[in-house]
């Protein structure tokens, strides 16, 4: 796994990745065909052959390495929309990593949908490189974890790596140039390898193994070893190496051919790959990045396990809070969507680094193709579709959307749709799909189904543009040079450069903007914070009133988050300045949006399903995507995503012979009457917490449901949540009110947990029986060991108690004791007074600062 310290902030010059501060950032669909020859000829093209499909769509690389840290974290509601194939955490009662054992976050793994658990064998070990204790102390730990694993029902589940990164553990020589040395490791890895492969086998005697897992694709050790390992029956039943490299997207595909070469002259049946880990820092939580890794994976059918650089617990850098993805996470959850078959990609420039790449699938059954491609590209590309199938008709629709990087801790709203069109097929079965104004950090997707009677409604995209740090007016800062191909291993940095050291009391970034109009604007501002404390700035536009922005701590300076402030400007230049206030932050970048109130349009057609539903497209609709009918063994599941926690109105658009239901958590929020089979748009006020919502839709009984799409509101409010302080409830044993300026009310109760009698206890009023969302208002900073690569955060259990029946909650490090995140819990409540108890038998809960309560419908 990577094994490196956070990186220093450096000055080196490297590669911008945007265009000049000011551009607009915004992409659209500009025309059902290009106007000139000229004009088809200037962009490059995508190719995507629907008529040449690839094989079954495989999802392999959404797997992840530490990216469950504990079973809840991070939430069901970001890890099941993911369909995760395989995952690889530490062995059981491992001490490398405070969290993370394979068997605590089984469970959570399983209810999610998840496929195998890789079992990293020498995690069991504290430190890096793995102490050598000799063989044997070694095999006492691997015949007490297989034999934990082989009493469970589902020991068939686990994979075993019993090496990690041999040329980097005990067998160092594996990489030596001297062929003396690199014989002697050979012999000695061969000869553990024999050994810890029969003590598995002598336990679990279909256990299957995993290796050599070295640190890259190594041509000489996998000609030496795979023909030995034949001769001697110990062969890996899954091939596992890592690509960690710059020039991994460059050379995979070479390294795959040659070792499916090494195969067949050895006479080896092929074994499934799974390079369990892959990507470089700076390309993870970039979807115009990821798209890059992700298209070489699915192309070449291997599974793929994401790196884990950073911290457990958050999927490998795609998940802001427990349940708040980022903009990576919306292109895991395309690349999760696809069906059928994949079809053949043609990119302007095939095996190359920081260039456009593309995935496309193809099903015929639900007359749906999807495209998802990006990276490395500004201004504009086409992408041509060849060969669509007569049954899709002469004309589709096309929808194109629009996921962007949000940092590794900016929460990410649904994909932006950019256009929506109806299209009529060339007579070759050819449409042309041009973009303009791409951004290299953003991944896009096209959707094309037949079109039905009417159109659908245009796109509505605000006016949007960047503007980075660098190129801005600085007092009092530094630029720094950030990730980059020639420093793959930093962060993920808008441009490549940062402002940082604004420390200062005269420090300030003073941005020149130019809107189109007059109105307000949503200013995101990209940053970083390892203060260990909120910070603050003053944001002034023109000079004029000051308002105080403020920052959540981030893991470190280049670990990027988003902090967001609203803006009246008028038409025209203006500046938009920001100056110390509390502690300090680095900034990358600011987006400045247009604020727009238009409801997000989540298409039926879209969501995972259930059963047999069928695909209909009679009717165009709003979002040109059909619809989906579901009877009583059928289910539809929106994901659906709220800025904030509060009630939002939700519209379905829906007919029905019968009763249907929407449902969150298992509890009804919504009843669908009988429609009689006409559309019927059914308005609901419905709470959604801040982040993913799974809202399941499903037919009563004989019921015939068919949906178009949710609509939901931009915003949410919160009349009807009620708030309890935690300092005006019961505290009981060694739990104790504490002043913090940061809490909701000026204080928040620590001391909750490490026994049985340190307890809070809130008494709550509903004023029905039925289900409620509590959140819990948390700080957490628990860390675990000072090793030299990762941060090892560390999760604290709460045992919450509601009238008497209790259940474990993991709450998630958020980087300060003065930082607070909420966490939904959903609830059942009595009518009249309920009585909730936060405890801790054996360790500490969080601090609390407070609870609210608030009704599912209202």
């Amino acid at each position: 796994m990577p094994r490196t310290s956070a990186l220093p902030e450096s000055p080196r010059t490297t590669r911008r990745l945007v265009g000049l501060a000011g551009a607009a950032v915004v992409s659209a669909l500009v025309g059902s065909f290009l106007t000139s020859p000229a004009a088809q000829a200037a962009a490059p093209q995508l190719k995507v052959d629907l008529g040449t499909t690839t094989g079954a769509v495989m999802h392999g690389a959404n797997g992840a390495l530490y990216g469950l840290s504990d079973d809840g974290v991070p939430g069901d509601s970001v890890v099941a929309p993911l369909h995760l194939k395989t995952i690889a955490q530490k062995a059981p009662d491992g001490a490398q990593h405070p969290n993370g054992d394979a068997l605590v976050v089984q469970s959570q793994y399983a209810r999610t949908g998840g496929g195998d658990n890789l079992i990293y064998m020498q995690d069991i070990y504290a430190n890096w490189p793995y102490e050598n204790l000799g063989l044997s102390d070694y095999l006492t730990k691997v015949d007490t974890m297989v034999r934990k694993v082989a009493a469970r029902p589902d020991a068939g589940t686990f994979v075993w790596v019993p090496f990690n990164e041999p040329d980097g553990n005990w067998y160092t020589g594996l990489g030596s140039s001297d062929a003396t040395t690199y014989a002697n490791a050979l012999s000695s890895f061969k000869s553990d390898w024999t050994t810890v492969y029969d003590k598995i086998r002598s336990i679990i005697p279909d256990a299957r193994i995993a290796g050599p897992n070295e640190t890259h694709y190594d041509p000489r050790l996998m000609g030496d070893f795979y023909p030995w390992a034949k001769a001697n029956d110990v062969l890996p039943d899954i091939t596992t190496w890592h690509e960690l490299d710059p020039g991994s997207l460059a050379h995979f595909e070479s390294n795959l051919a040659a070792y499916r070469t090494i195969e067949t002259d050895a006479g080896i049946s092929p074994r499934p790959v799974n390079i369990n880990e892959y990507a470089d820092r700076r390309d993870l939580s970039v979807p115009g990045q990821m798209v890059q890794w992700m298209s070489m994976f699915e192309r070449n059918k291997v599974d793929a396990d994401l790196a884990y650089w950073d911290i457990a617990g958050n999927l490998d850098d795609n998940v802001a809070q427990t349940n708040i993805p980022n903009g990576n996470w919306w292109l895991m959850r395309w690349y999760a969507g696809l069906s059928g078959q994949t079809a053949k990609v043609t990119p302007p420039q095939a095996n190359t680094t920081d260039t456009l790449q593309g995935i496309a699938s193809l099903d015929t059954g639900r007359k749906q193709a999807q495209v998802l491609l990006g990276g490395g590209t500004s201004g504009s590309a086409d992408t041509v579709i060849q060969h669509i199938p007569s049954s899709f008709g002469r004309k589709v629709n096309i929808s194109v959307e629009r996921t962007a990087w949000s940092g590794y801790e900016g929460g990410a709203p649904a994909p932006k749709v950019l256009a929506r069109s109806t299209y009529a097929v060339a007579a070759d079965g050819s449409v042309t799909v041009p973009l303009t104004g791409l951004d290299p950090m953003s991944a896009y997707r096209i959707t094309v189904n037949p079109a039905g009677t009417g159109s659908p409604t245009a796109a509505s995209v605000p006016w949007s543009a960047s503007y980075e740090a660098e190129s801005a007016a600085i007092t009092g800062g530094t630029v720094y040079s950030q990730g980059s191909v020639s420093n793959a291993y930093g962060y993920a940095t808008s441009g490549t450069k940062d402002v940082g050291s604004l420390n200062q009391p005269t420090s300030k970034v003073a941005f020149t903007v130019k809107v189109p109009r007059t109105g307000t604007y949503d200013l995101d501002v990209f940053y970083g914070n390892q203060s260990g404390a909120p910070a603050t700035q003053t944001l002034t536009v023109d000079g004029g009133a000051a308002q105080t922005l403020t920052y959540g701590p981030t893991l470190n300076w280049t670990y990027r988050a988003t902090a967001r402030a609203s803006v009246s400007l008028t038409a025209g230049s203006h500046t938009i300045a920001l100056a110390k206030g509390t502690n300090e932050v680095t900034l990358d970048k600011v987006d400045l949006t247009a604020a727009s109130t238009a409801q997000t349009l989540y298409p039926a057609a879209y969501t995972d399903v259930t059963g047999t539903p069928t695909y209909g497209y009679s009717a165009s609709g709003i979002t040109g995507a059909g619809s989906l009918t579901l009877d009583s063994a059928d289910s539809a599941i929106f994901d659906v995503y709220a800025p904030n926690d509060g009630y939002y109105t939700v519209h379905t658009d829906y007919s029905s012979d019968g009763t249907g239901t929407l449902a969150l958590d298992g509890a009804t929020a919504v009843t669908l009457a009988s429609t009689r089979g006409k559309v019927t748009d059914k308005c609901s006020r419905v709470y959604l917490s801040a982040g993913n919502n799974r809202i399941t839709a499903a037919a009563s009984g004989s019921t015939t449901l068919t949906l178009r799409d949710l609509r939901i509101a931009a915003t949410g409010d919160t009349k009807g949540v009620t708030a309890y302080q935690a300092e005006d409830a019961t505290l009981a044993g060694t739990a104790v009110v504490t002043s913090d300026t940061w809490a909701s009310g000026g204080k928040y109760v620590g001391y909750i947990g490490n026994g049985a009698d340190n307890t809070l206890t809130f008494k709550v009023d509903a004023a029905s029986a039925g289900r409620y969302v509590m959140n819990v208002r948390y700080a957490n900073n628990q860390v675990s060991g000072s090793g030299n690569y990762n941060t090892n955060v560390v999760s604290r259990a709460a045992r919450i108690g509601v009238n008497g029946t209790d259940r474990t909650v993991m709450f998630r490090n958020n980087y300060s004791w003065n930082n607070y995140w909420d966490l939904p819990v959903p609830v059942t409540l009595s009518a009249g007074t309920n009585t909730i108890t936060l405890a801790n038998a054996t360790a500490y809960a969080p601090n609390v600062d407070r609870i609210t309560v608030a009704p599912l419908t209202g």
